[in-house]
């Protein structure tokens, strides 16, 4: 055969799809089919009255939020069901197809129906009238039972909010049940902030002012080194992000209603974390303080210290306050928690979670909860070691300084991957890993029912609201026009 001619064929075989791929559609229809695939099986599937837990065995027979569930119980807390709502919305932003603003109703009167008469949400919701009848829910809870805590730990409140205040952006606050919901539970948690501008890590009623005075932090003469016993819900929290979760939670509620006293409740949550930064040496902060502003104790293995974890959410969060705001005030805490960290990354290029008290010193817990200053026994069910994000920290504020505000500044895009091929290559693994039933399947464990070695099939809603978003946020110019059609 003539040379040419080999290369014209050659070309031709490289440029010309197999006959499996040349009949598969467009990736952009792959994606919408599998985003109403995926949907579908979970909306009819796997939902509970609308909403939903954490991990579920394949067969949906064992099913779990952080601990074990029945087939009548669902999850606020993330990745459970606000984050499964946010998924349902994302594709409706994508796509303008209702069905996924639909489904995202359900989600929401899900939410309302285990809204608590103090404003806010439990880390799960009964919906079996026998279990019911324990909560004070203000929907369909007939006599109102004994549990009436609103909890932002884990952004379990805050996370329900946004779902909620979302869908009712997006009904055009028409929707009286969400719309009402949505009111009820901000008027709440401006009535629980604290006159220094923090939050408690849950509530039940609202604080009195006279016995939360406002005072900047400072360290205690002493502090006990064994684990005290004592309460901590009601001191101010930074620990699980309690505070910046309800910073993000008001920016959003001023951004959605435009009302100024949401805005208000950001600012004065971010006048606590000006008051809670310590002093030196040690100019960073704890994860929950007394009414004094002294570092305190909360679980047996979280003590008084100064937090390399907490730390930093609390430093990204005054950026945050400061783009929204223009308020420089937010950027002055930083310059000196930025060299105290440089001057405290271990060895290992960590930063500790936990720093003693003036000393510095990292502490640890060995596993039957003994503080020392070794890392040698340490438990591995929490994190006493966390990732150095200080060099990005600093990074962001040295463009924010540098900037000559006259106003609030956009928060960055998040930035997509710079290759179409790196887009295409997510895309293409997430459809590939949906089963023909529009499930993704994965091995792992269920940690609650009593076989915590167990590797199963199992369907985590984590990576369910993961692969959603992949799909909702694949690009393109025709991308809209595709999806909307």
């Amino acid at each position: 055969m003539h040379r040419s001619l080999v290369v014209v064929l050659g070309l031709q075989w490289a440029v010309c799809p197999a006959p499996a791929e040349a009949d598969k559609p467009p990736l952009r229809d792959q994606a919408v089919q599998a985003l109403r695939q995926a949907t579908e099986f979970f909306r009819t599937q796997v939902a509970t009255e609308g909403g939903y837990l954490w991990r579920y065995s394949a067969d949906l027979t064992r099913r779990e939020g952080e601990g074990k569930a029945s087939e009548t119980t669902i999850w606020v807390q993330p990745p459970g069901t606000p984050s499964v709502g946010m998924a349902y919305l994302d594709a409706h932003e994508a796509t303008r197809d209702r069905y996924y603003l639909e489904a995202a109703k359900e989600v929401a009167y899900a939410l309302v129906r285990g809204q608590l008469r103090s404003g806010g949400w439990d880390y799960r919701i009964e919906f079996d009238p026998k279990h019911r009848r324990h909560y004070a829910y203000r929907v369909d809870g007939g006599q109102a039972g004994p549990r009436n805590v609103t909890t932002l730990d884990d952004d379990t409140s805050q996370a329900a909010l946004r779902f909620l205040m979302r869908v009712d952006r997006a009904y055009d606050f028409q929707d009286e049940r969400i719309h009402e919901a949505a009111g009820y539970a901000l008027a709440s948690l401006l009535k629980a902030q604290y006159p220094n501008g923090s939050w408690p890590q849950r509530f039940d009623s609202f604080p009195e002012p006279s016995k939360f005075p406002s005072k900047r932090a400072s360290f205690p003469a002493t502090w006990p080194r064994e684990f005290p016993e004592t309460k901590y819900a009601a001191y101010y929290t930074l620990n699980d992000c309690a505070v910046p979760d309800m910073i993000a939670t008001m920016l959003e509620a001023w951004r959605i209603y435009g009302e100024g006293r949401y805005r208000s409740s950001a600012e004065r949550a971010g006048d606590f974390l000006l008051l809670a930064q310590m002093p030196e040496p040690q100019p960073a902060w704890a994860q929950q303080y007394d009414t004094d502003m002294y570092p305190a104790w909360a679980r047996r293995f979280e003590p008084p210290a100064i937090t390399g974890g907490e730390s930093q959410v609390v430093m990204r969060t005054l950026l945050v306050l400061h783009r929204a705001t223009g308020d420089r005030r937010y950027l002055e805490p930083l310059p000196r928690a930025i060299a105290y960290f440089r001057r405290s990354r271990l060895s290992s290029g960590q930063l500790a979670r936990f720093y003693e008290l003036q000393t510095n010193k990292p502490l640890y817990f060995t596993r039957d909860y003994k503080l020392t200053y070794s890392d040698a026994d340490m438990p591995t069910h929490y994190a006493f070691k966390v990732v150095d994000q200080i060099r990005e920290i600093e990074r962001d504020y040295e463009q924010l300084r540098e900037m000559d505000l006259a106003g609030p500044v956009a928060a960055p895009e998040k930035q997509r991957p710079k290759m179409a091929a790196e887009l295409e290559r997510r895309v293409h693994s997430v459809i590939a890993a949906m089963d023909d039933r529009g499930r993704w399947i994965e091995r792992g464990r269920l940690r609650y029912q009593g076989d915590d070695d167990r590797t199963e099939r199992i369907i985590d809603c984590g990576t369910f609201a993961d692969h959603m978003k992949i799909l909702s946020d694949f690009p393109g110019p025709a991308h809209i026009k595709l999806l909307s059609r």
